[in-house]
This record gives C-alpha cells, sequence and structure tokens, in this order.
C-alpha cells in the first residue's frame, strides 16, 4: 500500500481508503447488507487501509454507529473521516452535529472533519470559527470540505483553513481536470477521490442503462427522462456506452480487470491523496486492493485518458454530477 501526506497536514493516508456509506444505508444501496461490517474493517486495516470515511448522512447516522462498532478495539490505528451535512453548517449547529457524530462513532475524536457541501458563504467565518474551537478542544485533528468548487474554494480558504477536499472524480467523469483540482494544488489541499467506479459501472457488472438501478443513473451521463434525474438534459449515454466498451478492451488486452485498472489509473492522478473504495464484502474489497500493487505505467494512462476525452468534453467544467450548469451547487 502507497501512502500520501494529506494536503499541508500531517495525516498519512493510505492510497485507498474505505468508505462505508453503503453500510448503512440500504435504501439507496439495495437491501443486500453487509454480514460482518467488523470482518470487513479488519480486513481493510490488516491489508493497509489507514482511512475510513463516512458521514451523519448516511443512512441517518446508522454507517457511523456500524463503523465506531466495528473499529473496537483498533480505533487506534486508524484514521477517522467523517462529514457535516449542510443543514448543520452554522456555529450551533456544528458542534452539536460534531458531538453527535462523535458518539455514534465511539471516539473522542475525528480524524478529519468535512463540511458535506458548500453552503451561504456568508457563513463561513463562524463556521470556521467553532470548527477551530473543536480542534482546539481535541475533538476533530484536521478540518476538510467536499464538493468545493474553485470559488466555493476561493472564499473558504479567504475565512479559514482546510487540507482536503473530497470530490466525486473516475475515468467516466473527469470535470474536476479542468479547475476544481488546480483549485486544490493552488490551496495546498489534499483531494480525496469518491465515486472511483462510478457507482458500479467501470466494474463492467452493467451491460445496459437498463440494468443500473435508478438511484444510479441519475447523473448527467444519462437522459432526463430516466425516472429521478433533475439535471434536465439530452444527457450522453451512447457515448458512454462507448467509451466503456473502449475501456473495457483495453482492460482486457492488457489482462486487467475494469475496475482494478480504474482504481490504478485514479491513484496515480495528480493531486490525489486517497481514492475512496466502498466495498461491502470482503473479497470485493480484497479484489479492488489489487490495484494497490499494480503500476500501469505512463503510456496506459495516456491511452486511458485518450479514451475517456471525449465523454469529458461533452460533459464540460460543470462538477456537479447531477444538477445543470445553472442549478449546480459547486462553483
Amino acid at each position: 500500500m502507497l501512502y500520501n501526506t494529506l494536503g499541508g497536514s500531517d495525516l498519512q493516508v493510505s492510497a485507498l481508503s474505505l468508505g462505508v456509506w453503503q453500510l448503512g444505508d440500504p435504501g439507496f444501496w439495495g437491501e443486500e447488507a453487509c454480514s460482518s461490517p467488523a470482518d470487513l474493517v479488519a480486513a481493510a486495516i490488516d491489508h493497509g487501509i489507514t482511512l475510513f470515511d463516512t458521514a451523519e448522512l448516511y443512512g441517518n447516522g446508522s454507517s457511523e454507529e456500524l463503523l465506531g462498532a466495528a473499529l473496537k478495539g483498533r480505533r487506534d490505528e486508524v484514521l477517522l473521516a467523517s462529514k457535516v451535512s449542510t443543514q448543520h453548517c452554522t456555529a450551533e449547529g456544528i458542534r452539536s452535529a460534531c458531538e453527535n457524530s462523535l458518539s455514534r462513532l465511539q471516539t473522542d475524536r475525528i480524524d478529519l472533519y468535512q463540511i458535506h457541501w458548500p453552503f451561504p458563504p456568508a457563513d463561513y467565518a463562524a463556521v470556521q470559527e467553532t470548527l477551530e474551537a473543536l480542534r482546539q478542544e481535541g475533538k476533530i485533528r484536521e478540518i476538510g470540505v467536499s464538493n468545493f468548487g474553485r470559488r466555493d474554494l476561493q472564499g473558504w480558504m479567504a475565512e479559514g483553513t482546510a487540507v482536503s477536499n473530497q470530490i466525486g472524480y473516475n475515468m467516466l467523469f473527469r470535470a474536476p481536470e479542468y479547475e476544481m483540482i488546480p483549485a486544490c494544488r493552488k490551496h495546498n489541499l489534499g483531494v480525496l477521490a469518491y465515486m472511483p467506479l462510478m457507482q458500479g459501472l467501470l466494474t463492467g457488472r452493467f451491460k445496459s442503462t437498463e440494468e443500473i438501478p435508478f438511484q444510479r443513473r441519475r447523473t448527467r451521463h444519462f437522459s432526463c427522462t430516466r425516472e429521478g434525474t433533475r439535471h434536465g438534459q439530452v444527457g450522453h449515454e451512447r457515448l458512454l456506452w462507448d467509451t466503456l466498451e473502449d475501456l473495457s478492451d483495453f482492460a482486457d488486452a492488457i489482462g486487467v480487470p475494469l475496475s482494478v485498472l480504474s482504481l490504478c489509473w485514479l491513484m496515480r492522478q495528480p493531486g490525489v491523496s486517497s481514492v475512496i473504495i466502498g466495498s461491502r464484502k470482503v473479497d470485493q474489497l480484497l479484489f479492488n486492493l489489487q490495484a494497490a500493487q499494480l503500476d500501469i505505467g505512463p503510456a496506459a494512462t495516456a491511452q486511458l485518458n485518450e479514451a475517456t476525452y471525449p465523454l469529458k468534453v461533452a460533459l464540460g467544467r460543470n462538477c456537479d454530477m447531477w444538477e445543470s450548469d445553472d442549478n449546480r451547487r459547486i462553483n
């Protein structure tokens, strides 16, 4: 396993980290539960993962509760990251939210406490002041943000600090490369990449749009006629499937599973400190951890960049996967 320093902090994070949204939100991910969260977490630690990411939003706190219970006896071996929801981003709300997360996680500190989505800049100063107080009290170690675009970061960093930005980023969604990732590098923020497999699309599991659960086909890749979408755009379904076919052919040609190839590509992108993978089964986790042992090299990386470039251009600079340019939440 590779390890990276997270932004301007002293936190050393594993290049692959475990996101546990899947453990506590069957409403989104399906009713198939993780048979043993403790076994999954133990396997992750035993194979070098040091960073575990959750949020108060996931399963209305269930994800935090399951992770806290699974880490009993091994808390000091890992770094815990959680996220506070936008509605709690007030001076009073964020303290209460943090203390509730600490209780659910069964810990006295959160190593990386992140703002889940941007909120009105007028409240940045008050929230930063409370976050700094929580840090001085030892309840959090470092402050991070999530889904903050270039202008969001400019406003946030003018009021205080952060060491990371958690963003949606993968071979099928490269919009962050235009402005968001350069802004992170400018402000010395480590990038934590979520949705590295585009919610299963980059595993090769799905062969048509109709096979994808409706909750996972709401992004701008898909037509606005699909259930649950709100972007109002025609989408890029034909280009998406053409791109996936090219990627699958390339993966087959070099003898590397598509999911492993996708993680390997993302781990080696400039500015990325850790790639957050989600698993509900130990064997699934171990399969994807092959990426930690593989270096595909610059030539293969360049070919993957070329194969995904038309989709990158089609989706444009908007880093909000789910909303149109006019309604985007990331600026």
